[in-house]
């Protein structure tokens, strides 16, 4: 049992991880929405706190020096340290000393080099002690002696470089300077280190990727958690019609979830609903065609064996039983060209047999072959022609569509009744209406009139001959032609169905 049940859970960890792999699934879309909405913003913010963070951070350093810098410069002005000391000059000065210290203790502090540059572009002290006495011609320190303080950040060489001017606020600016402080006598070039910054943001790459993991790990989780909850009721759907199909239950399903689950559960029953109607009336029809088919069988073989019994029976009698059975083979007949006729509106690659016709010549000509049965009845029948058409249409299925309109409102109405047939059209449609004042159809069943082998009054239709196939196969004929037929009724009063068919028939 336990087996059983470990295997049925594999089977089904499995088939969510196909799912998963398949991006034609929408619980695999679901998961990489979720996947990419929670980790591209976790990489982003990675990289952007951590740019952000070495931007400040260089910022920050520069200022820092700068500020120290000028600390230094301000002593430098004020232990005329620039003007004319020559270096082996300056090792017995002491406040010269305590200066030099600190441009030391600045190097060392950043792991840089500080050059001191006097007006003359030469080096009067270097922290390295290589540089000293000797002339610089730089586009930062000519920059600086105008007044720009230059900053520049190689991250890729590691280093930090910038100057900073030496003021003698004593002095009066030159004419054009940017700097009103004071004269520029000087400028201190420095280069530190970024070292310290580099390892920091290292550092904190090394945390942020492992945070970015276990965030990645858990979006992976959270959006498989999502993905199997957000598909679980198309899951229930999904077993809920297998079910259907599979035969265990053929009633209507019901999938509490979202708003869309619940309009496809909808469709799917009345689809259902459908079937199950299309399948009654399958079943009926089969009961009903066999009993239309044994019973002219029946009545003949009776009528047959009748005459048989009766050795010298007169003339007038075998001439009313062979009436009888003609009449009965008409009927058999009759419901088998029903049948054959909707068997070849079944065919999908039936085609028209278009021709241009005169709707008002065929009108009178079917009217006139009817006529007779509306006379047995006692029914009137007019026909009102509103102008001459003519049309691009199959003559035998228009035929059989007026003919079985017509034949319908004469042999479903009442006695002394009437049928009016009006015919009209436009510049691109013409109409066919066929009005009577019989027993009408019930508004329920409006709808299912036009499918095959539906009958409003059963009983009704048996005495008269209907088979429920002649509406359905009138509907077919009018689709084949593009054209469309609705119905109105008033059971008790009548019905008034209408055709409007293309004047010009453009095939698909």
């Amino acid at each position: 049992m336990r087996e059983s049940i470990k295997t049925n859970m594999v089977k089904e960890l499995l088939h969510e991880l196909r799912q998963l792999v398949s991006l034609r699934s929408l619980k695999a879309r679901i998961f990489l929405i979720i996947l990419l909405a929670g980790v591209i913003p976790c990489v982003f913010l990675r990289y952007g706190i951590l740019d952000d963070y070495e931007e400040r951070t260089v910022e920050l350093r520069i200022a820092t020096v700068q500020n120290q810098l000028r600390v230094v410069g301000s002593h430098l002005i004020s232990n005329n340290y620039l003007y004319n000391i020559q270096p082996e000059e300056r090792n017995g000065t002491t406040s010269r000393d305590v200066i030099d210290a600190e441009l030391e203790t600045i190097s060392d502090l950043y792991e840089g080099r500080v050059l001191i540059v006097d007006s003359s572009l030469k080096v009067v002290m270097d922290t390295y002690g290589i540089s000293e006495g000797k002339t610089i011609i730089s586009e930062e320190v000519i920059r600086c002696f105008r007044g720009e303080n230059i900053s520049y950040y190689d991250r890729e060489h590691g280093y930090i470089e910038m100057t900073v001017p030496i003021v003698d606020t004593n002095l009066p600016a030159p004419e054009g300077s940017s700097n009103a402080s004071g004269a520029i006598v000087g400028v201190m070039l420095t280069s530190i280190s970024n070292e310290s910054i580099i390892d920091t943001l290292e550092m904190l790459n090394r945390r942020a990727v492992l945070l970015e993991n276990l965030m990645f790990v858990c979006v992976i989780a959270v959006a498989i958690l999502l993905a199997v909850l957000l598909t679980k009721p198309l899951s229930k759907v999904e077993n809920a019609i297998n079910e259907v199909q599979a035969g265990y239950t053929d009633e209507s399903i019901s999938v509490p979830g979202y708003s869309e689950t619940a309009n496809i559960v909808d469709a799917f029953n009345q689809l259902l609903k459908r079937m199950k109607v299309l399948d009654d009336s399958r079943q009926e029809f089969v009961a009903n065609v066999s009993h239309e088919l044994k019973t002219p069988m029946t009545s003949m073989k009776v009528l047959a064996d009748s005459l048989l019994a009766q050795g010298d029976a007169p003339a007038e009698l075998y001439k009313e039983f062979m009436e009888d059975i003609v009449s009965e083979i008409d009927r058999e007949n009759q419901i088998i060209t029903d049948l054959l006729a909707l068997v070849k509106m079944d065919k999908k690659a039936q085609e028209l047999n278009v021709s241009s016709v005169s709707i008002n010549d065929l009108t009178e000509l079917i009217l006139k072959r009817l006529r007779p049965i509306a006379r047995r009845k006692d029914v009137e029948v007019v026909f009102e022609s509103m102008r001459q058409v003519t049309a691009e249409v199959d003559e035998v299925k228009m035929t059989l569509i007026m003919t079985n309109l017509v034949e319908n409102a004469i042999k479903y109405n009442k006695e002394h009744g009437w049928v009016k047939v009006e015919l009209d059209a436009d510049h691109q449609y013409f109409t066919f209406v066929v009005s009577d004042s019989g027993l009408g159809i019930p508004e329920e069943s409006l709808e299912q009139i036009y499918e095959r082998f539906y009958r409003v009054d059963k009983s009704h239709s048996r005495e008269i001959g209907g088979t429920g196939l002649g509406l359905a196969i009138t509907k077919s004929a009018v689709l084949m032609h593009r054209g469309s037929i609705t119905v109105s009724s008033v059971e008790g009063e009548g019905s008034v169905f209408t055709v409007k068919i293309p004047l010009i028939y453009i095939p698909q």
